[in-house]
């Protein structure tokens, strides 16, 4: 069975067990979350829609991690313009506990 969850702004295809790497979430290390499903299937049968209703996907939050840093320059040529900048993401680590199917 998986389930495709919307997690911020993005879609995630889920299994039981699997670990995945989402945006930075406020919740203490090693507490329970749960996301939205979007999707959901089991075999043969999609579920999708209101259907879904009472749904849950449960998840614990591992730790917290950095993405790559990113670096960007703008330049204007013949004037004297520079501007050189990063970015480094945050995400949290979660663990998929459980995809429940109805409440």
């Amino acid at each position: 069975m998986y389930a495709v969850i919307r997690v911020g702004t993005s879609q995630e295809r889920v299994t039981e067990g699997q670990v995945v790497r989402v945006d930075l979430r406020p919740e203490a290390n090693d507490s329970e979350i749960q996301f939205e499903p979007v999707l959901l299937v089991d075999g043969d049968t999609v579920v999708a829609g209101p259907a879904l209703k009472g749904a849950t996907v449960t998840a614990k939050i591992i730790g917290n991690e950095t993405g790559p840093k990113i670096r960007a320059l703008t330049y204007k040529s013949k004037s004297i313009q520079r501007r050189r900048w990063g970015h480094r993401q945050h995400y949290s680590t979660v663990e998929i506990t459980k995809i429940s199917p109805k409440a």
